[in-house]
């Protein structure tokens, strides 16, 4: 088609985009049957105009012309029947019962499905037709999935339905909550942003860019949505879970299309995005109205919304990792035949589902787009942080993530001439044994140098040293805004309910024990191996980096998304991360400079708050004990998070360290470290509970 065709069917799409758009609109603010009726009569003569053209345009000629026009004009006829009769009704009924106009919106489930549904088909014939016209190719005989897949990825149906979609909620924008407004808008453009739309590699990649980086900000803003309302209407609750779960397989069938030219999956999420777009619209009422909805109180709802984000964000690093390497990526991770006997295909599919996860989760892609959606939720958090100390410590970490996490590891090797990581202390084993590769001899320096590295900075600082800035993943994923919120999991979910205090129970024993001896095991392993002693592999791997890939490249992100049922920070909690346990063993009771003090322990006596202990993301319910007996807290499993000392209400808990051991030490006068110095501070003493403190603490 020639570029005057290309711009008449472009005007033609648009005008039919606003027209429906405004019967939408039209249709949300129906309160009668016959105000239905008229609008279910619109769309239906729309379909049947787009079912007349469909005639000719699959066999152009004068015959079919006059065949469409005939099929159109019965069709129009024929819907105007329904109509009168549904006029004529209510005028009876009216006449009978003398009511007049109900003010509640009229919502049968017979006319949202009908308007649904004529919308849908509107937008397929007009995709239909208008790609015929522009002359694309449309297969009519092989099969009904290529035929569908052909409509529904056409630029006419995804450009008009996403034109569609914007312009309806511009359009009741004043009914829908700024919330709701904003979510809408997001999905509309995502829906533009699609793809398979144009066969251009630049629109390709502009789409996958761009679309990307509104899905990140769409998930950025649902998290921290959610961080700060502890209530919303249900409505709401279960259409953002819903959206999501759909997003979890657009991406997925993006990655399909993208490294094996498949598009069903994708084509059957787009009709049901659609589908889920005007339901909402149509539903308006249910996001204001109805019972609220305490996400903190419903585990499995937060789950969902943990688990389906987490898929979403999977398949969009595979997909940027494919389009970024041009499908180089596809070919680094491994793949075992899928062939033999059916234990045999299972157990090479699940190897294959093993690794292909772990390789996405460790893609520098992954990271970076994890990174710009948790620390957002952490620059969120550094906002309300009063404390410089704390708001300097979450920067680091953020700053930690940005280069031992992604820069260091996904980009080090593209600079010239620069050392193998292996080699390196800590920045190429970020997480200890494992993640550079087999345990040679030429790498035990660079091990043994990273744990010395950690369990010094541990001895010095604490924990947090670790757990709460170098570790990277653990320190962004559980400070930001909405884990803040799901610290009560730590008290109500039942795994965690079991390893709440500073005291290490059987359990935490033994993973810590398991946790140990598999880290030692394939270390010896992987050494013997190296030297050629002993040939082992486990899952085709080395045993060192399976073991490390599946702790930090399946099982973390497990632990992460059941957080509702086994509480946060469950790394250090549960005890199965062998790196943490490092610092533990050099931050206890005996070792260690790092503990927390209070400036007062009248004030703790005195204090029925108990936010201290509310607050601690470890679950440390036993810290304002110590702090009123013996002015301080000390325990391997605090990380220095400082949660604690932020929501103190009298501000009376502070951090010791090195810092004040040398002061100590050396004598250095109080008034060159002000900062080092919270026992000066005055503080009143306690005689009654703050306001909307008095809440007892869960146990």
């Amino acid at each position: 088609m020639d570029l005057t065709g290309t711009v008449v069917l472009s005007l033609l799409a648009a005008a039919m985009a606003y027209t429906t758009a405004v019967l939408v609109r039209w249709a949300a603010s129906a309160r009668t049957a016959s105000y239905a009726g008229a609008i279910l009569f619109l769309l239906a003569m729309m379909a049947a105009m787009f079912a007349g053209a469909l005639i000719y345009f699959l066999n152009p000629s004068s015959v079919s012309l006059a065949e469409g026009f005939w099929f159109a004009a019965i069709l129009m006829s024929a819907f105007v029947f329904p109509l009168i009769y549904v006029l004529t009704r209510e005028v009876r009924l009216r006449a009978a019962h003398g009511t007049p106009p109900p003010d509640a919106p009229f919502r049968p489930a017979g006319y949202v499905v009908g308007t649904i549904g004529l919308v849908l088909v509107n937008e397929f014939l007009m995709g239909w037709v208008f790609s015929l016209a522009a002359g694309l190719s449309i297969p009519l005989n092989q099969g009904a999935v290529p035929f569908l897949e052909s409509v529904v990825v056409s630029p006419w149906f995804i450009f008009t339905m996403g034109g569609e979609m914007l312009l309806s909620a511009h359009f009741l924008r004043a009914r829908i909550r700024p919330e709701i407004r904003i979510v809408l808008l997001l999905q509309g453009l995502l829906m533009v942003l699609s793809p398979p739309a144009l066969a251009s590699g630049a629109w390709v990649a502009v789409a996958v860019y761009g679309g990307s980086a509104v899905m990140i900000a769409f998930v950025i803003y649902l998290l921290e949505f959610v961080a700060r309302h502890e209530e919303f209407p249900r409505g709401f609750a279960t259409y953002a879970l819903l959206l999501v779960g759909l997003y979890a397989f657009m991406m997925a069938g993006l990655y399909l299309w993208v490294a094996y030219g498949w598009l069903p999956l994708f084509a059957l999420v787009l009709i049901l995005e659609m589908v889920l777009f005007f339901d909402a619209l149509l539903g308006l009422d249910r996001f204001s109205d109805g019972p609220s909805w305490a996400w903190a109180r419903s585990p499995r709802w937060t789950f969902g919304l943990l688990g389906t984000v987490f898929v979403t964000e999977v398949f969009m690093g595979a997909l940027l990792d494919v389009q970024v390497t041009g499908g180089a990526w596809l070919s680094t991770v491994p793949a075992l035949p899928l062939m033999g006997p059916p234990l045999a295909v299972g157990a090479h599919l699940f190897a294959n589902a093993f690794w292909w996860l772990a390789t996405v989760t460790a893609s520098a892609w992954f990271l970076v787009m994890m990174g710009i959606e948790m620390g957002a939720l952490v620059y969120f958090k550094i906002r309300e942080t009063r404390h410089r100390e704390l708001r300097l410590r979450l920067w680091i970490l953020v700053g930690v993530f940005a280069s031992t996490t992604v820069l260091i590891p996904g980009f080090w090797s593209t600079i010239p001439g620069v050392p193998a990581l292996a080699t390196l202390p800590f920045l190429g084993w970020t997480m200890g044994i494992g993640s550079g590769g087999a345990l040679a001899a030429s790498v035990i320096l660079a091990v043994l140098g990273t744990y010395l590295l950690v369990a010094g900075l541990c001895f010095l600082f604490g924990r947090r040293a670790l757990c709460s800035v170098l570790c990277g993943m653990a320190p962004l994923m559980y400070q930001g805004t909405l884990m803040d919120g799901m610290k009560s999991f730590n008290r109500s979910s039942p795994v965690g309910h079991k390893y709440l205090g500073s005291r290490f129970s059987a359990a935490f024993s033994i993973t810590g024990a398991v946790a140990l001896t598999a880290v030692l095991s394939v270390t010896v392993l992987s050494y013997l191996d190296s030297i050629g002693s002993l040939h082992v592999a486990i899952a085709g791997a080395d045993p060192t980096v399976f073991l490390y890939n599946l702790n930090f490249g399946v099982v973390w992100y497990l632990l992460f998304v059941t957080v509702p049922f086994v509480g946060t920070y469950n790394c250090v909690t549960l005890g199965w991360c062998h790196w943490g346990m490092v610092g533990q063993a050099v931050s206890n009771r005996r070792l260690g400079l790092f503990r927390l003090k209070v400036k007062d322990r009248e004030v703790c006596k005195a204090c029925t708050t108990l936010d201290c202990a509310r607050a601690c993301p470890i679950g440390l319910v036993d810290m304002p004990g110590y702090f009123r007996t013996q002015g301080e807290f000390r325990s391997s499993k605090c990380c220095g998070v400082g949660d604690c000392i932020e929501s103190c209400p009298y501000d009376n808990i502070y951090i010791h360290d090195v810092r004040h051991w040398i002061r100590a030490r050396f004598g250095r006068p109080a008034s060159r470290l002000p900062a080092l110095s919270p026992r000066d501070t005055q503080l009143p003493m306690v005689r009654s509970a703050p306001p909307n403190r008095s809440a007892p603490l869960a146990k």
